[in-house]
């Protein structure tokens, strides 16, 4: 027929690349790229293998991660990013929710304070207890003090890389790049159980802001506030934007952390989007203004790094000029 478009002869199916296939032959798309019949990718912990034009995939549960890092920047399990400038000590994460009887195996308190004179906040100290009674053993990640053991948890630290991990016969474990940056990893057994800043790892991310009271907040500001450890912190009452109160810093920072849009994450652009981890690096490039500015900006970078690796995009972005790091000391 005499009309505008392509089709094919009866029995073939349009390849989506101008030509035409056998069912068996049809090709599969993921995050813009195809994919052959027979061709496998990693999505999380799960293998998904192209059959007929359709992706079919393992359904392992998998871990939840949640990454705390830089000044306040939060991705909860579920995959929310947002911001929280509290100085004062938080719940990261526990199984310690519902009414104040219930029972649970770990709770993880981060410390923020100050970093910088804008008023942002770093995570200066991560404390780790584990077993669910009031002598249960205590981790700080940066003194390694150690109370009484708790009930029958056992725990293991090790040096992997550039990175601190304490691991926990609970399913908790617990990765420290020794700067800024936090990784909280929990076994599936725990979806749904758990509350604090990192949410509730019920893959859903619409109601990651659920208060300690168990109420759903949309704000972010309030959300946080409900988790802080002391009724004597005061609340956060306004979001912190460094580079207003900076303003000399900000065209440094956007040149500095245009990296993160440039050619050399082009491979990453379409599996992780680039754009809040940019406005992240912007805010911590700005707030860094009292030594540590490298510190920070590396930091940023390397949690969008992180995040494409995890969606299967390595990328090689350090250089000499560009945050170094020195392996043969570290091997």
């Amino acid at each position: 027929e005499c009309v505008s478009g392509c089709v094919c002869p009866k029995g073939l199916f349009d390849d989506g690349k101008g030509g035409c296939v056998e069912e068996k032959d049809c090709p599969c798309i993921h995050n813009n790229q195809w994919y052959s019949p027979g061709q496998k990718i990693t999505v999380d912990c799960n293998t998904c293998t192209c059959q007929k034009g359709v992706w079919s995939c393992t359904e392992d549960l998998c871990y939840g991660t949640c990454m705390i890092y830089g000044s306040g920047h939060y991705i909860t399990f579920d995959g929310k990013f947002y911001d929280f400038d509290g100085s004062c000590e938080y719940v990261a994460t526990q199984d310690f929710c519902g009414d104040k009887n219930s029972s649970g195996s770990f709770s993880i308190i981060t410390e923020n304070v100050p970093c910088g004179t804008t008023g942002v906040t770093c995570s200066k100290a991560i404390k780790m207890f584990l077993g669910v009674s009031n002598d249960s053993e205590y981790i700080s990640v940066f003194q390694y003090i150690k109370k009484d053991v708790g009930d029958d948890v056992h725990y293991w630290n090790r040096t992997v890389g550039l990175y601190l991990v304490i691991e926990a016969s609970n399913g908790v474990m617990l990765i420290w790049d020794k700067q800024t940056t936090v990784f909280i990893k929990l076994t599936p057994d725990y979806k749904g159980k758990v509350c604090g800043l990192c949410g509730n790892f019920d893959d859903k991310s619409n109601n990651d802001f659920t208060t300690r009271n168990g109420l759903q907040e949309t704000n972010a500001l309030k959300f946080g506030n409900s988790w802080k450890q002391s009724s004597m912190c005061p609340d956060v009452t306004q979001e912190i934007k460094p580079c207003d109160v900076k303003p000399h810093r900000k065209s440094w920072a956007e040149k500095e952390c245009s990296i993160i849009r440039s050619e050399v994450f082009k491979i990453c652009h379409s599996k992780v989007d680039p754009i809040p981890f940019y406005e992240a690096c912007v805010h911590d490039a700005c707030s860094c203004d009292s030594g540590g500015d490298c510190e920070c900006f590396c930091s940023a970078v390397a949690a969008y790094a992180q995040e494409c690796t995890k969606a299967q995009a390595c990328v090689f972005w350090r250089t000499p000029d560009i945050c170094p790091i020195f392996c043969d000391y570290y091997n």
